[in-house]
This record gives structure tokens, sequence and C-alpha cells, in this order.
């Protein structure tokens, strides 16, 4: 597909029995496969859209990376290549450290957290993203993360050395401290990466995990609840400020359902997904005292060194979540 085609919201103009009206066509580029949850919401999004704008607007949603790498789709919302996509906020937290807060071990560590911190961190994106010539239609938390690794571990001290996917500054660092070895490995390689091993080591979700089919290279999981990294759906403010006022509405409203519909999912897919992985010889493992400690140890040193590169703002986003 000829990238230039998309860098302005393509206008067609459709003819029915009863004259014509114009079309807007847009384009959602996200990482992750047709049949994750994620995407199965996006594509539901974009169906209710689609139904509550009476067909005024159509977004294709692209997964998989199949139009743009998880890495480069939020430059291309930003520089209007895509009207809109789904990105990963932790990934961004290089660019600005607020994206990442997310992505703090241990910060906020079960969906109740996730939902507190996202308050607090809510209107701080909103003014970023609104910078940077976007806006925030919904996000919505992964399941909890938690350790896939090839052997069985009781501490820190047992990851040091193996070979740990890196997919964010986050799980870098994370490698760093415990002394693991990273390899940068996008979502859509992971497979290949483990089967030719590659990846010994990584942290995520049960849905991930299960989507990947890691069972067949890698038979434990250690739950952890290190974080629930949450998932954005971020729009190009001048594609978004051309439609009309109905259909503005049609989008807040269709996003606003899928936030609420996509956090009800990704509860259930935690469940769904433990269960399948039990199912295709996965040992889902509670993980010992000693190895708690380490890497409350480990988010520790991390909240440390995020808020001396956040500043100020980070200072007040962690006071926002950790107030009474």
């Amino acid at each position: 597909m000829n990238r230039r085609l998309l860098t302005t919201s393509a206008i067609v103009l459709a003819f029915s029995a009863t004259g014509s009206f114009a079309q807007t066509k847009w384009d959602l580029p996200a990482a992750y496969p047709a049949t994750n949850f994620h995407t199965e919401n996006l594509t539901q999004f974009a169906k209710d859209v689609d139904a509550a704008s009476g067909g005024k607007l159509k977004i294709t949603v692209h997964p998989n990376g199949s139009l743009f790498k998880a890495p480069e789709i939020k430059r291309a919302v930003q520089g209007g290549q895509a009207q809109a996509g789904e990105i990963l906020l932790a990934n961004f937290q290089n660019e600005w450290q607020l994206f990442g807060a997310d992505g703090l071990p241990f910060l906020a560590d079960s969906y109740e957290e996730s939902a507190k911190l996202y308050k607090a961190q809510k209107p701080f994106l909103e003014k970023k993203l609104a910078e940077q010539g976007m806006a925030l239609l919904y996000a919505v938390p992964w399941p909890p993360q938690g350790i896939y690794v090839k052997k069985p571990i009781n501490s820190a001290a047992d990851l040091k050395g193996v070979k740990w996917r890196a997919y964010s500054p986050a799980t870098a660092r994370i490698a760093e401290l415990v002394g693991a070895q990273p390899v940068t490995v996008q979502a859509a390689e992971l497979s290949q990466a483990m089967a030719t091993g590659v990846v010994e080591s990584y942290m995520s979700s049960g849905s991930t995990g299960f989507d990947t089919k890691t069972y067949e290279h890698i038979k434990y999981w250690y739950d952890t609840q290190a974080w629930l990294p949450k998932n954005a759906v971020i729009v190009n403010k001048a594609a978004f400020d051309a439609l009309d006022a109905p259909t503005k509405q049609a989008v807040l409203k269709a996003a606003a359902d899928a936030e609420v519909r996509g956090i009800a999912g990704s509860k259930k897919t935690n469940t769904d997904s433990i269960d399948k992985l039990k199912a295709n010889g996965m040992s889902i493992v509670p993980p010992s005292a000693q190895l708690k400690a380490d890497m409350k140890k480990v988010g520790d040193v991390m909240l440390k060194e995020w808020l001396e590169k956040a500043g100020p703002e980070g200072k007040a986003l962690i006071d926002a979540y950790t107030k009474p």
C-alpha cells in the first residue's frame, strides 16, 4: 500500500439512491494479532463508529504490525500517515517519561490499582498528546505481567545471564538490574526468537504467552503481577477536527464503550489465558517470597530512577496516584 495515500484523511464521494454523501476513511494500525482481545476490541470500536455515523466514517484496522510496526505507529498518527492508531504507552517512555508510568514494576499491581494510576496519568497524557497534534480516545490495560522462563527460578539471582526479551525501556532496565542479557524483539517476531533460542525468558501477560504459543518453547510462568501496561488508542487531531459534530460524537461514544468493554475483556482474557496455558503444559507458579522481595527491590530502584528523570511532572503524577 502506498503510504503517501494515507497522509490525509481519504475522502471518498459515495453515491446512493437518495443522492450523495461524503464518506471519510481512516486507517488504524495496531501491533497485535487479529485474535488478540485488544484487536478484537478495536474491530468492534470501528464497527460501532460505522454504525453510529451512518456509514460516514469507515475505520480499517490493520493488525499485527501489517501497516506500521509497533515503534512506528505513534509517529505515523502524529504525522498524519494514519489517522488513528493503537500504541503500548510504555514503549515511548524514552520520548517522555510519563508515557512509561504504567510500566514501572510493582507500582500498580492489580486492576483496581491500574485504574487508579490511569486516573492520575490521564490529564498528563491528554496534555502531551495535544501538544503533539493528537488526542487520546481510550486506553485498556493488559492483564498483569509475569515472568516466562525456561527453567524454575527461586530468586532474581536465577535470572543471571538468561537471554531476556526487552521490548521497552522498563523491561530492558529490569534485565540489567537482575543481570539477565537483554535482547530486543518485537511482538510479531517473538515466536521465532523463542524457537531459535534467541529469547529464553520475558515478562508479559498470560494472553501474550498464549497468542505466541510460548508454551511450545518455555514451560514456566511466574505470576508476579508486576504491572498492567496500557494500550492507548490515539487519533490525529486534524483528522478528528475535520469530522462533523455528529461523527465526532459517534467516535467519542464508541471510544468510551470500548474502554469499558476492553477492561472487562482484559480480565476475562487473564483468566482464560492462564487456563489455556495450563492446558498446554505450562506450569503457572506463584513467586517465592525471595523472588517477590527481589523484584520489589528492582521496582523501588526503578521508581527512584524514574522520578529523577520525570521531574516535577512525574512527582505530581505519583502524588496524585498515592494520595488516599
